[in-house]
């Protein structure tokens, strides 16, 4: 189906075509439409207009609305204050409207797909192998899955990177001790879980860092076997490819609790990039944008300075000829550009790596790798904070990991649920907890500006009431409930009706469905997406209570009213899901 367009763009055209008629020498000229409190919409457009061109505005005003062709889609324009318009449209526009996206058997509820769509390489979720994932692994990967999820629905081409830390020093004293200790992966079944596979590896870490600070002869060997590890050695890989392994269970285990798909394809680690690093560092030398300095390839930028007034570098490559993490980024985005063909880098990575990435990319764009065709973009993400507005940590002073982090969201969800719960089964109960904990969670590292801190607050998070995931979640199951019940009779549209004010205003907002969509992707902004979500709930909350829909005044009210509360339901589940969220039938 075709899109649909919006109440905003139809009153939008009108008004640009009664100013271009108004005031031809004016050309195409933007009535700057808005939303308004006084009524549907307000176009502002005419008073800078009118300035312009040394005209009265309330007169220019005036001659505009005489301009405009109503045709059914307006029922009301006044001018008010000095010039401005205020735009009422018809119910009967409203409802036809949605009616028209209601249709859409897609499931896209009207919402268009990008006419010229590009391709973006997002990197996101970022474990490191042989490491628990812990609070600070959450944002990239609720983020970044997020922003996945918004640029795929609006068209766009997403190739999705988890940049895994799989390469370094700390594999050669890994390997060798696994080499000397050949039993300690062993589990002694076929199948393992995702954590024990993780707590073995992270007990042999232990391991291998004590015996490693310990004795300098396996000290020594160590540091041989990063050397075979860079080189390529076959069994000093093979052993390597184990631990890799044995971390991916771990790894689809926690994304699997996340409820996120993550594709084994799409995770290409530093390792992948390895190959590229010596000719990384050739061209940046040939080139001239990267320098030796006391040994290091490095890249001088004039505004990056320290605190003695020195110029801080970007080191592409150390003095001892290691590698560090810049000549791995760069060689990502040579993959990326040339052999993906992006035009669009997304890094959803913390804050504090900022400084990093702008010399990364400013050096990328030295080298040619980037330009005004591609674009390199750090979505950088806050910290989760406790109660206490400190960073996140257990009262013991550790990082907090991430399995205990949703295994204890599901738990406060899954009591909530069961305080509420209606004819469900226990089995039921832990489902619906685990969607409900889960998408709490979500939904408060979404619904705050992702560069922004936010605090870490269960008991807030699985709040009925409030700027929750819960609250929405509930709005849907209530709809169904009623839908339910209702039995025989189906929701339709009948735009013949006068519809109640918090009909109307419920109705607008659906409306303005594909144009947030729009936004939140463009913007890389899902906390855009959550703020349309709350204010859906809230009005339907409103429309609830005003409008009886089941005991409405007659038939063709109480099928108007199903239909209302239908496309808010899918509208309430399609947003959800575009952040991830499920929405269930019953709660």
């Amino acid at each position: 189906m075709a899109s649909v367009t919006s109440l905003s763009d139809s009153v939008h055209q009108r008004l640009a075509a009664a100013l271009s008629a108004a005031l031809p020498q004016a050309g195409s000229a933007d009535p700057l439409l808005r939303r308004s409190d006084r009524a549907d919409f307000q176009a502002n457009g005419i008073l800078a207009l009118a300035k312009k061109e040394k005209a009265n505005p309330r007169e220019l005003a005036t001659q505009v609305v005489a301009q405009v062709e109503s045709g059914g889609l307006l029922e009301d324009i006044e001018v008010s204050g000095p010039g401005f318009l205020n735009i009422t449209v018809s119910d009967r526009a409203i409802t036809e409207n949605l009616s028209a996206r209601y249709a859409d058997d897609t499931g896209r509820l009207g919402v268009p797909r990008a006419e010229n769509p590009g391709t973006t390489v997002i990197d996101y979720a970022q474990p490191n192998v042989a490491k628990e994932m812990h609070v600070g692994h959450l944002r990239s990967a609720v983020i970044g899955d997020a922003v996945v999820q918004l640029l795929e629905f609006t068209g766009e081409n997403v190739v999705r990177r988890h940049h895994i830390g799989d390469w370094g020093t700390q594999f050669g004293m890994l390997i060798q001790y696994l080499d000397e200790h050949p039993h300690e992966l062993d589990h002694g079944s076929a199948e393992v879980s995702g954590e024990e596979a993780m707590s073995n590896l992270d007990r042999l870490y232990k391991a291998s860092r004590k015996l490693f600070d310990s004795d300098e002869e396996f000290k020594t060997r160590a540091r041989r076997r990063v050397v075979d590890l860079q080189a390529g050695d076959e069994k000093t890989l093979a052993m390597w490819q184990k631990f890799v392994d044995e971390s991916k269970i771990y790894f689809f285990s926690v994304f699997e609790k996340l409820d996120m798909e993550i594709r084994d394809a799409d995770i290409v680690g530093e390792s992948g990039y390895n190959d590229m690093l010596a000719e990384t560092c050739r061209l940046l030398e040939e080139s001239g944008v990267a320098v030796r300095s006391e040994g290091a390839l490095c890249v001088f930028f004039d505004d990056i300075k320290g605190p003695d007034g020195k110029p801080v570098p970007l080191i592409v490559q150390k003095s001892d000829g290691g590698y560090g993490y810049a000549a791995t980024d760069l060689s990502a985005i040579r993959d990326r550009v040339f052999n993906l063909k992006a035009d669009s880098l997304i890094y959803v990575v913390d804050a504090r790596q900022s400084l990093h990435f702008k010399m990364v990319f400013e050096t990328a764009r030295k080298a040619g790798w980037l330009n005004d065709d591609v674009k390199a973009y750090q979505l950088a993400f806050g910290t989760v904070l406790g109660k206490d507005g400190k960073p996140f940590k257990t009262r013991e002073g550790e990082t907090v990991r991430l399995v205990d982090l949703l295994d204890e969201a599901i738990d406060r969800a899954s009591a909530v649920v069961r305080e509420k719960a209606q004819d469900l089964s226990e089995e039921e109960i832990a489902e619906r907890g685990a969607q409900v904990g889960v998408g709490a969670v979500k939904y408060a590292d979404l619904s705050t500006s992702a560069n922004r801190d936010y605090k870490f607050d269960l008991d807030q998070m699985v709040s009925l009431n409030g700027d929750t995931s819960v609250y929405l979640q509930y709005a849907y199951a209530r709809i169904q409930s009623i839908l339910r019940k209702a039995g025989e009779v189906r929701p339709a549209a009948h735009p013949e009706l006068e519809l109640h004010a918090a009909e109307r205003a419920l109705g607008l907002h659906l409306d303005a469905f594909a144009e947030t969509v729009t936004e939140a992707a463009r913007e890389y902004a899902p906390h855009k997406m959550t703020a349309y979500l709350y204010q859906l709930a809230s009005l339907y909350t409103t429309f609830y209570d005003k409008c009886p829909v089941l005991k409405a005044e007659t038939p063709q009210q109480v099928e108007n009213r199903l239909f209302l509360c239908d496309i808010t339901a899918r509208t309430l589940h399609r947003g959800m899901s575009l952040l991830g969220i499920r929405t269930p039938e019953r709660l």
